[in-house]
């Protein structure tokens, strides 16, 4: 078949419609390891496919009869020159077929990604005869528009592999319905800088500051006297409640424009205490209220004031 036919072969559907992920985004920012877990979560998954393959490719696997391979995953990035002037149209041609379709982004900050290509001595693709630091510049611009388009976007910059593969995890596996609203909390430092992916942020600087209590100091959110003090507070429970009003009347709203995910980030000063103490009281109360929403603590680690 010839290149320029693959762009119009039909994409065939069986008893549903393919949930297809792409994974994209800066070279360095964990796009293999996030294929990885994918994989492990019984995802079909293909590194670099040109992107003028993929409409063939579905079409082929949707008309398996046995039902394999209805979660793909794909890795397509700056290596496939022709995949940031098609994505568009082809995205929408699959997306017309019934199929759906997520771009899931990852990015990094400039200095991480010098570092990381710096510990791997692998070259950066666009560096040329300059330096890695030239390269990731001009992918950044060069994806730029691409990241506009991402359904989901992780900033990796903060995240361990272990962490960044929960988080993937966390977001794909097991979902029966693609449709659905994934709603995620995250916990964080404010000193850190603010999560990328947050949809809502809360700030609780205002509650009392467990760090300046020497017994609790050494101890995180996740400590039973720690997150007694914080939630003890009369602050803690009208913040609570109002809170919980408005998530009570946002959810349906965003489920009614068809949001496919919502993220919730709680900041702190040090992203230790009070944020990880509220974001366990948020997943309570949605959980009472039917939601299965993930907690992700992404400061817990660092040795910072909270």
């Amino acid at each position: 078949m010839a290149v320029k036919n693959l762009m119009r072969a039909p994409i065939q559907q069986t008893t549903g419609p393919h949930r297809i992920v792409i994974v994209s985004g800066l070279s360095g920012s964990g796009k293999s390891t996030a294929l990885k877990t994918l994989e492990d979560a019984g995802y079909f998954c293909i590194d670099n496919l040109p992107i003028v393959l993929l409409p063939d490719l579905l079409g082929r696997l949707a008309a398996l009869q046995d039902g394999e391979a209805r979660h793909v995953a794909l890795v397509m990035d700056i290596r496939e020159h022709a995949f940031l002037d098609r994505y568009e149209a082809i995205a929408a041609q699959i997306t017309k077929s019934g199929a759906a379709l997520e771009l899931l982004f990852l990015e990094a900050e400039e200095e991480i990604l010098v570092r990381r290509f710096s510990q791997t001595r692998r070259p950066h693709p666009l560096a040329q005869n300059g330096s890695a630091r030239d390269g990731i510049v001009r992918e950044r611009e060069q994806l730029a528009h691409l990241r506009r388009l991402a359904s989901r976007i992780i900033d990796t910059s903060a995240l361990s592999v272990h962490q960044l593969r929960d988080t993937v995890a966390q977001l794909y596996a097991n979902r029966k319905n693609a449709a659905e609203l994934r709603i995620g909390i995250i916990s964080f430092g404010f000193k850190h800088g603010l999560p990328a992916e947050a949809d809502l942020v809360f700030d609780v600087r205002f509650l009392p500051n467990p760090y300046f209590i020497p017994e609790c100091r050494e101890r995180t959110g996740l400590d039973g006297q720690v997150s007694s003090f914080v939630l003890g507070q009369p602050e803690t429970t009208t913040f609570l409640q109002l809170t919980a009003d408005l998530l009570h009347f946002l959810l349906p709203q965003y489920r009614r424009e068809k949001k496919a995910y919502l993220t919730i980030a709680v900041g702190c000063t040090g992203g230790r205490h009070r944020s990880v103490a509220i974001a366990g009281a948020l997943r309570e109360i949605l959980e009472q209220r039917g939601e299965l929403p993930w907690v992700s603590h992404r400061d817990l680690g660092k040795v910072d004031a909270s």
